[in-house]
C-alpha cells in the first residue's frame, strides 16, 4: 500500500514557497544587471592598459554574462510547476545551468592563458596603469558584495542556481584581484613579465572554479547521494519510526535542484486498521520534513512484518 507524499503541504508553506521563488527571481536580476556594469568597468580598464591580466578579468566577465543569462532562464524553468511530461518538476535544469556555467568558465580560462602566454612572448606592455586599477578596484568591491549576496540567498532560499552563481561571481572577484595585483607589481617592479604572469594565475584560478560546478553538475545529474544528508536523513527516520513502533528499510532519495525525493518502506506491527498506519505514516513523514535542513517529499510503501517476506520474495527492492 503506498502512504503517499508530504512536502510543502499546507497553504502557509505555499505562501512561503512563492515568496521564496520571488525573492530568486529578484536576486537573479540583480546579478544580471551588476554583470554588465562589471564588463563595462574591466573592458574600459583594458582599453586604458593593454593589460593582459585585465583582459583576461574581462573575458570572464564576458562568459559570466552569458552564463547569468543561463542561469536566469534556467531558474525560471526550474519554477515551473511539475506538468504531464515533467511529473517531477523542472528544477533539475539546475545542474545543467551550473555545468553550463563550468564549462564557459573552463574555455575562459584557456583563452585567458593562451592570451598571457602570447603577450608574455611578444613583450607587449601597459599603459595608463592608475586609472586601470581604480577601474578594477571598483569592480572587485561591487563582485565581492554581490557574490557574498547570491551566496547567502542561495543558502537561506535553498537554491543551487544561486549558490552556483554567487560562486562564479566570488571566482570573478578573485579574478579582477589578480589583475590588479598584476598592475600593481608592474607599477612598484618595472617589470612587464609580471602581467601576463598574473593572467596565467587567474587562467588556473578560474580553471580550478569551473572544474567544480561541472563536477557539481555532474553529481546532480547523475542523482549521487549527498552523505550529510543522508546521515541526517537516516536519523531523523530511525528517531520518528522507533518512536511510533514502526522500522523503515529500502531508504533512496535523490536531490532534483531544489527539493529532494524521499522513497522509504514503513514496516508495521500486523492487524494493524490501515486508517490507524496511513496516521502514523503521515505523522512520521511531517516530522522528517520539519527536522530536514532541505525540502522534502517523502513517498512512503506501507507493509506489515508479519507476511512482508512471503509478499516480496523474489523482489530485490523489497
Amino acid at each position: 500500500m503506498d502512504g503517499g507524499f508530504h512536502s510543502l503541504g499546507d497553504a502557509g508553506g505555499m505562501m512561503k514557497h512563492a515568496q521564496a521563488q520571488a525573492a530568486a527571481r529578484s536576486a537573479m536580476r540583480w546579478s544580471l544587471s551588476a554583470s554588465f556594469l562589471m564588463l563595462a568597468l574591466k573592458l574600459g580598464a583594458w582599453a586604458l592598459t593593454g593589460s593582459a591580466a585585465i583582459l583576461g578579468d574581462a573575458a570572464e566577465s564576458v562568459v559570466h554574462l552569458a552564463a547569468v543569462f543561463f542561469a536566469s532562464f534556467s531558474l525560471a524553468l526550474s519554477q515551473r510547476p511539475p506538468d504531464a511530461n515533467h511529473p517531477y518538476g523542472h528544477s533539475k535544469v539546475a545542474f545543467i545551468s551550473a555545468g553550463v556555467e563550468g564549462a564557459l568558465i573552463l574555455a575562459a580560462a584557456v583563452f585567458i592563458a593562451f592570451e598571457s602566454v602570447r603577450r608574455w612572448v611578444s613583450g607587449l606592455g601597459v599603459v595608463n596603469l592608475d586609472q586601470g586599477m581604480v577601474l578594477t578596484g571598483v569592480a572587485i568591491l561591487v563582485n565581492l558584495a554581490l557574490g557574498l549576496f547570491l551566496m547567502r540567498a542561495g543558502r537561506r532560499l535553498d537554491v543551487f542556481i544561486l549558490r552556483a552563481n554567487g560562486r562564479h561571481v566570488l571566482t570573478d572577484a578573485w579574478t579582477s584581484l589578480g589583475a590588479l595585483a598584476g598592475l600593481a607589481m608592474t607599477v612598484l617592479t618595472g617589470s612587464l613579465w609580471w602581467d601576463p604572469l598574473f593572467g596565467l594565475l587567474i587562467a588556473a584560478n578560474i580553471l580550478f572554479s569551473g572544474w567544480g560546478l561541472v563536477r557539481e553538475s555532474v553529481t546532480g545529474l547523475m542523482d549521487e547521494a549527498d552523505p550529510a544528508v543522508a546521515r541526517q536523513l537516516e536519523q531523523a527516520l530511525a528517531h520518528e519510526t522507533s518512536a511510533r513502533g514502526v522500522s523503515f528499510h529500502a531508504l533512496r532519495h535523490r536531490n532534483s535542484g531544489h527539493l529532494h525525493h524521499v522513497d522509504v518502506h514503513l514496516l508495521f506491527p500486523d492487524g494493524i486498521l490501515l486508517r490507524d498506519a496511513h496516521r502514523r505514516a503521515t505523522e512520521i513523514e511531517r516530522a522528517v520534513i520539519a527536522a530536514m535542513p532541505v525540502k522534502m517529499q517523502i513517498i512512503t510503501h506501507l507493509e506489515t512484518c508479519g507476511d512482508h517476506d512471503k509478499v516480496h520474495a523474489g523482489d530485490p527492492d523489497a
